[in-house]
């Protein structure tokens, strides 16, 4: 969208207000997506969940891509933005409840990887098709994002369901198979399909109603699984990134860039860094844990941020802003990718106890895709009072709030199963309660 957006406006004429709401609304309606995933998914479960997004979401694109008016296209759009909030919801969660202890940073990060995988491959489609006439070159732009349904549809041929979501359904040899996959040893297979069956037991005894009940009216440890999850996901999104991403062209036409295939190369090597340093996150995620990466992500954002601010708004020399301009946006988006970008998805997946994983994951989402679309359907309106400079201030401010609130409310998760993560967030008594209430104190007071 942020090089179709160029021609879309040169095509259909359209306002920047309603530029912004083009932009922002894919956000705001993902979360009618996030919220219905999670009853969604503990129905038919989590891998055909994924099979209903992508369904959605490529109807959508296809929509969007043979757009003949901005209604049209908006229909697309808010389509397309339901499939998005299906998908950024049960991705993590499927792929936490399948993954082992020791690898499940890496694997559950995969989804991000993706993301900037496809926002890297926007951008390069962006500058290849921009040769085109107005007219044509944003509808390929478009178009393009229908290719992946393909591959998808693919994936869910072999890939097996959640282990955890077998369990609740009283599918026990089958999950056995799936646990059987993840684990070499028998023993940690029976071990593994023990604890689920003890957690799926309680998880059980909920129905969709008392689940959100006690979302809404949560126990002193749900509330702060709450906090952690939903805070991490609105700091990702109110930080500023889904902004930059979106309005790349818009920052570094500000900076000084005119031409409209030099804006499309300096998003390219935008998209090109932010793919590339995800990377190093899925290496050192299960390695250093989730909080060092954190801290490192939220301080180096907050100072590329600030000095984003200080280019433009106080550089006079076009060549130097520009320069500077790209380095810092690209430094943003390493920072970025390294941990906050992919450990928020991480986090809000594995802190929930099976009852309420995959309604409170949907809550997260809705907190991400509600500041996402905030931010988005304002940047340039705040842009233009403010300037962009002044913008990017707000934005450095809230990524040093971010740090704070990591080093208060983000536990360090990196080894634990999904069960003793629970139990992180527990005091005495609780604690002691929720022991009796399994039949097991005896394991879960050694594991802890």
């Amino acid at each position: 969208m942020s090089g179709a957006i160029i021609f879309i406006q040169a095509d259909l004429k359209i306002s920047e207000i309603q530029e912004e709401i083009l932009v922002g609304s894919f956000s705001i309606i993902s979360l009618l997506g996030s919220l219905a995933g999670g009853k969604t998914s503990d129905t038919i479960g989590r891998k055909w969940t994924i099979a209903l997004a992508s369904i959605i979401f490529q109807s959508g694109a296809a929509i969007m891509s043979l757009a003949p008016s901005y209604q049209i296209l908006m229909i697309g759009r808010l389509l397309a933005g339901v499939g998005i909030g299906f998908g950024i919801m049960i991705a993590p969660v499927y792929i936490a409840e399948i993954s082992p202890p020791v690898s499940r940073g890496s694997l559950t990060s995969f989804p991000e990887i993706f993301v900037n995988l496809g926002i890297l491959l926007g951008y390069i489609s962006n500058y290849a098709f921009s040769g085109f006439s107005v007219q044509t070159n944003w509808r390929i732009m478009l178009a393009v994002g229908i290719l992946p349904s393909v591959f998808i549809g693919f994936t869910l041929c072999i890939i097996p369901e959640s282990p955890r979501w077998l369990v609740m359904q009283n599918r026990v040899e089958e999950a056995r198979s799936v646990l059987s996959k993840t684990y070499d040893n028998a023993g940690e297979v029976e071990e593994r399909l023990a604890e689920i069956q003890v957690a799926a037991s309680i998880a059980n005894k909920y129905e969709s109603k008392a689940v959100w009940l006690e979302i809404l009216n949560p126990s002193p440890s749900v509330r702060r699984m709450l906090i952690t999850g939903c805070g991490i996901q609105c700091f990702q999104q109110m930080s500023g990134i889904d902004a930059t991403v979106y309005y790349s062209p818009t920052i570094f036409r500000d900076a000084g860039i005119k031409i409209n295939t030099e804006l499309l190369v300096a998003t390219v090597v935008a998209g090109f860094t932010k793919t590339m340093f995800i990377l190093i996150a899925i290496f050192l995620i299960d390695k250093l844990g989730r909080k060092p990466l954190l801290y490192i992500s939220t301080i180096g954002m907050t100072f590329s941020l600030f000095c984003l601010s200080f280019t433009l708004t106080f550089f006079k020399d076009e060549r130097l802003r520009t320069g500077m301009a790209i380095i810092f946006v690209c430094m943003n988006m390493a920072f970025f990718s390294v941990g906050l970008g992919p450990i928020c998805w991480v986090v809000s997946s594995e802190i929930f106890p099976l009852r309420l994983r995959a309604q409170a994951s949907g809550l997260g989402a809705v907190g991400s895709r509600v500041s996402s679309g905030l931010i988005c359907m304002s940047f340039l309106s705040v842009s233009r009072a403010i300037t962009v400079g002044g913008t990017f201030f707000i934005f450095s401010v809230i990524s040093a709030l971010a740090v704070a609130f990591v080093h208060l409310c983000v536990p360090e998760t990196k080894g634990k199963s999904l069960e003793e993560i629970e139990m992180l967030f527990q005091d005495g008594s609780e604690l002691q309660g929720s022991e009796i209430e399994m039949g097991n104190a005896q394991l879960l007071m050694q594991r802890l």
